[in-house]
């Protein structure tokens, strides 16, 4: 029978992980940016499940300097998970700097990595709605 007690401490490490950083994020963003913040992380994961990923983050991209900087920090908060111990080597994009290469690593990875990548975002994501509106 295999010893899944490894499993479970990579995935529990992996959700600490996300909180970790998710919470740190959130409680960065200034007073002033925190409810259109929040805003803008609740809404998120539908824009994603309704338009898919790639079309996401491309209107992330699109409003990146709009609305005070919020889409950019929501673009930003993104980025900076991936590039956590650098897990968007996981899925194969070759550069992350920024949302430009994120579009740009989208659009290049191939299917199977595109829904692993999106279950992460999304994942992530459910962490930082819960610190941006407990936070706000």
């Amino acid at each position: 029978m295999p010893d899944n007690t490894s499993n479970i401490s990579t995935i529990k490490g992996l959700e600490q992980g996300r909180a970790k950083f998710a919470y740190e994020y959130a409680d960065g963003i200034s007073s002033g940016l925190k409810g259109k913040f929040r805003s803008h992380v609740k809404s998120f994961p539908m824009m994603v499940k309704g338009n898919g990923l790639g079309a996401a983050i491309a209107f992330l991209f699109s409003k990146k300097d709009n609305e005070m900087g919020v889409y950019k920090l929501v673009g930003d908060s993104i980025v900076g998970w991936l590039k956590e111990d650098e897990k968007y080597k996981d899925y194969e994009i070759k550069e992350l700097s920024d949302l430009k290469s994120l579009s740009k690593g989208i659009i290049e990875i191939d299917s199977t990595h595109y829904r692993a990548l999106t279950i992460e975002i999304l994942a992530f994501f459910g962490w930082l709605k819960r610190f941006a509106e407990g936070l706000a």
